[in-house]
């Protein structure tokens, strides 16, 4: 890799991982319905799913995609219908409880859970922006597809990933208070699945 593009690929990767996409909007939401501490594995698994994504697509899936097209908009397709899903989920989901006054009684009324490190990892497979960012990040910084290059790529993601995630969850954890009240959170949560749906349309459409 060519070290002087490493500041470059640094605010690439800040600019990236920091503008609205279907990670950021589930994180801003999980954050405002289950707080910071109960999404810290949400956030682990977004920043090492997409660094071991990066190190896919450098070592062979990049060449996949170039030599079959049709395999990316496969991809696209079940994305999209994926996320349409998450969104309706998001949209109808169940206020949250305070962990607080949380009884035998309540907790089996509780159905929302925040996501998983290893479920938040294995949906950067199917988060078409990620995979934007990813072979824009190959094609650009890696071009010799080296495996130091792919390496360095996948390390300055994962580093500056996390805390420019970390934003929209104390984002939404500032809206906690807001949203005890019912009609408030379920404002909140269609706006959420909205802009969910709504950060694909670039991708969707090549603007990414």
């Amino acid at each position: 890799m060519n070290y002087d593009l490493l500041p470059a690929l640094i605010l690439y990767s800040i600019a990236s991982s920091g503008t609205p996409g279907p990670n950021n909007m589930m994180l801003l939401a999980s954050g405002a319905n289950f707080g910071y501490l109960r999404t810290i594995p949400h956030m682990l698994g977004v920043s090492v799913g997409f660094s071991i994504m990066v190190m896919l697509v450098g070592m062979g899936l990049m060449g996949v995609f170039e030599a079959y097209p049709l395999s990316y908009l496969v991809l696209k397709i079940v994305s999209i219908v994926y996320l349409i899903y998450l969104a309706w989920k998001i949209a109808s989901a169940s206020p949250p409880q305070n962990l607080s006054t949380e009884t035998p009684q309540n907790k089996a009324k509780i159905t929302s859970v925040p996501f998983s490190f290893i479920q938040a990892a294995l949906f950067q497979r199917v988060n078409p922006k990620a995979w934007a960012m990813a072979l824009t990040a190959i094609s650009v910084y890696a071009t010799d597809r080296s495996l130091s290059a792919i390496g360095l790529v996948a390390i300055v993601f994962g580093v500056v990933n996390l805390p420019v995630i970390s934003l929209w969850v104390t984002m939404g954890k500032a809206l906690r208070l807001f949203l005890q009240d019912p009609s408030h959170l379920r404002l909140f949560n269609y706006t959420m699945a909205s802009l969910l749906i709504a950060s694909v349309v670039p991708v969707v459409f090549g603007w990414v």
